[in-house]
């Protein structure tokens, strides 16, 4: 069968800076970081900070809270919340949907640590009798996809993708795949996180991944910036709706291209050369055709760096002229989830002909030469490279086309 080229029908996220796509475009385009200091966890663990969604209420997307089982972990409720909000973006309703061979593929990079950790507590506090049973079925990745499904009323394939940061990216190509080849005439793609708990918190902060202050804490996520330190965790999520192009709904974008690579020794970040070359193949693009980056960029020292040395090697002296940027200021990193928002980002700046701003960007590191902005750019783009970036060395790389 002759592969079909996808596109992007439907646009679901749920962030710090908006939930649903008019809310979310308006507030990434602020030059505004939405990091402050996380408190719930309590004071006798030590400061931290994110960015995080302080009124998120599900019950706000749909009539009957029957549908969601009980004990449901928030990243799930964040992905049936951004899967309703694509759905009815892209004017599909279930009667539609069950007349369409479908698929549901969502990234995360961590189990629900707060369904876990809460199974635990109740043992140690009243022996094993007091085990949650339902955490061996709300706290899997499968979980995630399992529950979107029901919601949403498919009866279709699922696959739960678990590639470290780069979760929604993966999620997102691998399901552009089943679409291109005609396995699936729609797909339901992204990623979800939410791990904002004692664990793995303490951890991400023990290894340097997350400040060990939350002074200043709207000055703390700063990608590409000549004094940042580290990136900040925060949660969110991003559903898309992909459709192949004959499909009767407008599209955003198209995605052409999608390629994944190792990190070699030593080289952090140095895989994104591979996957990058790897989407530009696939997408029959050459380098000099890209007129945007929408980088991982993180905010920290080590992979900032690390990206943009890899986008030298891609681009060489053409990198000069393509606007980059990074939403992680903004928003900070929610993990798995971040590169599924970044493309829709992507998507929404094909339509709207602007990018945002990179959020606290402010002295510029000879070490990141990019062409960087800390407002928002009325730029037409045509093609767009997404790069993601995981612990244990993975990197994603996606190309998108303005439909």
């Amino acid at each position: 069968m002759k592969r079909r080229r996808v596109k992007i029908t439907g646009i679901g996220p749920v962030t710090p800076a908006g939930i649903g796509r008019e809310s979310f475009w308006k507030g990434i385009l602020e030059p505004v970081s939405r990091v402050r200091p996380y408190e719930k966890l309590g004071e006798e663990l030590g400061p931290f900070v994110a960015a995080y969604l302080s009124n998120f209420e599900i019950g706000k997307f749909f009539e009957d809270k029957r549908d969601i089982p009980r004990g449901v972990a928030r990243h799930t409720l964040f992905a049936v919340a951004a899967a309703l909000l694509a759905l009815r973006d892209a004017q599909l309703g279930k009667s539609e949907l069950q007349r369409l061979s479908c698929a549901v593929v969502i990234g995360s990079s961590l189990l629900d640590f707060g369904g876990i950790g809460a199974s635990i507590e109740a043992v140690q506090r009243r022996g094993f009798r007091a085990a949650h049973a339902r955490a061996i079925f709300t706290t899997s990745s499968t979980g995630i996809v399992e529950v979107v499904s029901q919601v949403c009323g498919i009866i279709g394939r699922t696959r739960a993708v678990q590639t470290s940061c780069c979760s929604g990216l993966d999620a997102i190509g691998q399901a552009a795949e089943l679409v291109a080849a005609g396995e699936v005439d729609l797909a339901l793609c992204g990623g979800t996180e939410c791990p904002l708990h004692q664990f793995p918190l303490l951890e991400l902060r023990a290894a340097g991944l997350t400040p060990p202050t939350a002074e200043m804490p709207e000055r703390m996520a700063r990608p590409f910036d000549l004094w940042r330190t580290t990136g900040v965790v925060s949660e969110g999520a991003a559903v898309l709706v992909l459709e192949p192009e004959s499909s009767p709904r407008a599209g955003y974008s198209f995605i052409s291209g999608y390629g994944f690579a190792s990190d070699p020794p030593d080289a952090v970040c140095g895989g994104l050369v591979q996957s990058a070359r790897l989407a530009l193949a696939a997408s029959r693009l050459r380098p000099e055709s890209i007129d945007c980056i929408n980088a991982w960029g993180p905010g920290h020292k080590l992979v900032d760096a690390g990206e943009a040395d890899a986008m030298v090697a891609v681009f060489g002296k053409g990198l000069e002229r393509i606007p980059v940027f990074s939403i992680k200021g903004a928003i900070g990193s929610p993990l798995g989830a971040a590169p599924a928002i970044q493309v829709a980002v992507s998507a929404l700046a094909h339509q709207r002909e602007m990018i945002p701003p990179t959020v606290n960007w402010e002295y510029p590191d000879p070490a990141c030469p990019l062409n960087l902005s800390n407002r928002a750019r009325s730029i037409q783009t045509d093609a767009a490279l997404v790069n993601a970036h995981g612990v244990g060395g993975v990197n994603t790389s996606l190309v998108l086309q303005r439909c």
